[in-house]
């Protein structure tokens, strides 16, 4: 299935839909993880006012240096266990929301295009082979990061959670294979990460089963699984986001992920 949560001239509150093949979206009731309950109700997506998060989730887990060629373009090693930080919830924005450069820090903004991973029920201490079982379904991300912050900090928090800097959306796809599936980065149509999910060091079940030995994984926690090679601040010279940008995250399977870079 194909959820996506908007707002319209009918649902100025916010409404989850099912995507259909032909285009139509058919309204369901209540939230995300409740049983599917169809409305009648039927809309397209001209018809939306606004995209919404698809989740606004109680912690929003990212790994970093997760694909080889991208733990070889940054590192030059790879990590022996996943390499966790955590974006503050606030950074949550939705398809065609604008990424902000924000005025602490607005020169050197990367883009980082991710798989995310949204939980569906509560998990603690869940084995490899039950790993999957907890996955709700899967979304596309952009992890932005103000680089200087970054480096310069010497740990990776404030340069991961500024406002705006975890799009997710437009849709949560659920009941697909997470691992070898192509994912794209354009910036203003041209490509800068192109690569598979089959590069990822740690695979999705691995992941979850790790995350939930270090804390509880609540429903609608997303994990942000790690970015592809092709990153701005490894180019020569670095390419880093600009006012008017256009960033696009495509996952073959799930969508494309559109949002403006603007000014704060």
């Amino acid at each position: 299935m194909k959820f996506v949560h908007f707002t319209d001239a009918q649902h100025a509150g916010g409404v989850y839909g099912l995507v259909e093949d032909d285009g139509r979206i058919e309204i369901i009731r209540g939230g995300l993880f409740d049983p599917v309950e169809k409305t009648g109700e039927i809309a397209r997506e001209s018809d939306i006012a606004r995209y919404l998060p698809p989740v606004h989730p109680p912690n929003l887990l990212a790994i970093g240096l997760n694909y080889r060629a991208h733990a070889a373009e940054t590192s030059g090693k790879l990590p022996s266990e996943p390499v966790l930080f955590i974006k503050a919830t606030t950074t949550v924005r939705a398809h065609l929301d604008n990424i902000l450069l924000p005025k602490m820090a607005p020169n050197e903004v990367d883009y980082e295009a991710e798989l995310g991973v949204i939980i569906g029920k509560t998990a603690k201490n869940v084995s490899l082979d039950d790993a999957l079982d907890y996955v709700f379904g899967y979304t596309c991300a952009n992890d932005v990061t103000a680089r200087d912050c970054q480096l310069r900090d010497g740990q990776w928090a404030r340069g991961k959670s500024f406002d705006t800097f975890a799009p997710l959306g437009p849709y949560v796809v659920t009941g697909i294979e997470p691992s070898g599936r192509r994912i794209q980065m354009r910036l203003n149509g041209n490509v800068m990460q192109d690569q598979s999910t089959a590069d990822l060091i740690f695979d999705v079940p691995f992941l979850v089963s790790h995350l939930s030995r270090c804390m509880t994984l609540l429903p609608g926690t997303v994990i942000v699984t790690g970015t592809p090679s092709g990153v701005g601040f490894t180019r020569k010279p670095p390419v880093y986001l600009r006012a008017g940008d256009v960033c696009e995250v495509e996952i073959e399977g799930i969508g494309v992920l559109r949002n403006t870079v603007a000014a704060e």
